[in-house]
């Protein structure tokens, strides 16, 4: 009986050492806070990895995320500054950077942080927008814009230990009763700008072709004097060597001769055969036989 009193309370002593150390112990995974309460009040955080110990049955723990939560806020209508209405559909990225802020102003809650984020970025989207007319905020659409809200919102809500890294517009709409008017004005101011950008396109096509037209104008009248005085020199070069190949009596006679045939050749050329010579030509001479001086011809 005696050892059976004595298994019996080796049981109950290996339960109560189970039940204080699965008590003891606490796990933190990647992307996650744990944080330890005593009697409800925070007294440590923890952020790495791994296996914790804390105290059994007087500390307890409460587990926050520590990962990027993508959340959707509903579309609201915000005013610029000319007074235009206009429709905005947000996105939000946000995550936990403080937990012990995090517990002690939303409890931890995700709900309770949505709402502080939805209003942080309304606010935030009302301030930017209401700065700027209906034109400029269209015209700031995209990263300006992102910017704008995301810096306003993130600095309203790290109060609270978040953190807020992207605050996106997700579309930029009109109401309504005024969007074909909108859309009808930026249709024809971007037909404006189009047509002046055209229009200074076409002065500069112009303005080429004119330059380009005077340069060929410049060119053509050098090349045009260049081709003269090369002409010029060709003829003064060949009139040079005219000079030195007839420079004696004897070789003009027999240069005129050749030249006469020549040109008898070139009269003979065609149908008509009939030539009418003054007997004195040296046409006439050659074909009289009569090769001698013009002196003799004369006789």
């Amino acid at each position: 009986m005696k050892k059976n009193v004595f298994k019996a309370f080796l049981i109950a002593v290996v339960l109560v050492a189970a039940v204080v150390l699965f008590n003891s112990l606490y796990v933190v995974h990647q992307r996650e806070y744990v944080a330890v309460r005593q009697f409800g009040k925070v007294i440590a955080v923890a952020s790495e990895p791994g296996l914790k110990v804390k105290v059994p049955f007087i500390q307890t723990t409460q587990n926050i995320s520590a990962a990027q939560v993508l959340y959707d806020i509903p579309a609201s209508d915000v005013i610029t500054k000319d007074k235009k209405s206009m429709i905005t559909d947000t996105y939000v990225l946000w995550y936990v950077t403080d937990a012990v802020k995090y517990i002690q102003t939303l409890n931890a809650i995700d709900a309770r942080a949505q709402e502080r984020i939805e209003a942080a970025v309304y606010n935030a989207t009302k301030n930017a927008i209401s700065s700027m007319t209906q034109d400029e905020v269209i015209e700031a659409r995209g990263e300006k814009l992102t910017e704008m809200i995301t810096q306003d919102a993130a600095e309203d809500i790290r109060a609270y230990g978040i953190e807020i890294t992207q605050a996106q517009i997700k579309a930029l709409d009109l109401p309504d009763d005024n969007r074909a008017a909108v859309y009808e004005r930026m249709i024809s101011e971007r037909q404006n700008i189009a047509a002046s950008y055209r229009a200074e396109g076409e002065a500069q096509a112009q303005k080429i072709r004119n330059e380009t037209d005077r340069n060929v104008t410049v060119m053509r009248a050098e090349a045009q004097k260049q081709a003269a005085v090369l002409e010029a020199e060709g003829e003064a070069a060949y009139m040079q060597t005219l000079q030195k190949a007839y420079n004696t009596e004897d070789k003009a006679a027999f240069y005129n001769f050749i030249r006469s045939l020549d040109a008898l050749r070139e009269s003979m050329k065609g149908g008509n055969k009939t030539i009418i010579l003054d007997k004195d030509s040296e046409i006439a001479r050659i074909l009289y036989g009569r090769l001698d001086t013009p002196a003799a011809a004369g006789e």
